[in-house]
């Protein structure tokens, strides 16, 4: 069956790094775009990264810009997001997805598989 497991997360203060890691299986990975969203405590689900099949095209919300950084190995059928410079803001359960399509995309409604999040806290 489908698994993305993420791993990775944890407490960090202010100014650290974290590397969140997704391992997927059940499916064929390399045909598949994949995304990082995140749930802060009473905030909607929001989009933070997305790659395309290859790794070629990658996109990052306008918060995170600079500061985060989508990649993937598809011989390890793993997704990753390098966190560095975290702020306080970026408190929240971190969930990769997959897209049944081989283009990135912000949009959740368009991914078809959600693993089942990891906690990110960043302390001042």
């Amino acid at each position: 069956q489908v698994q993305l497991v993420e791993s990775g997360g944890g407490l960090v203060q202010a100014g650290g790094s974290l590397r969140l890691s997704c391992a997927a299986s059940g499916f064929t990975f390399s045909s598949y775009a994949m995304g990082w969203f995140r749930q802060a405590p009473g905030k909607e689900r929001e989009f933070v990264a997305t790659i395309s099949w290859s790794g070629h095209y990658t996109y990052t919300t306008d918060s995170v810009k600079g500061r985060f950084t989508c990649s993937r190995d598809n011989a390890k059928n793993t997704v990753y997001l390098q966190m560095n410079s975290l702020k306080p803001e970026d408190t929240a359960v971190y969930y990769c997805a997959a897209r049944d399509a081989l283009s990135p995309s912000r949009i959740g409604g368009e991914y078809h598989y959600w693993g089942q999040g990891t906690q990110v806290t960043v302390s001042s």
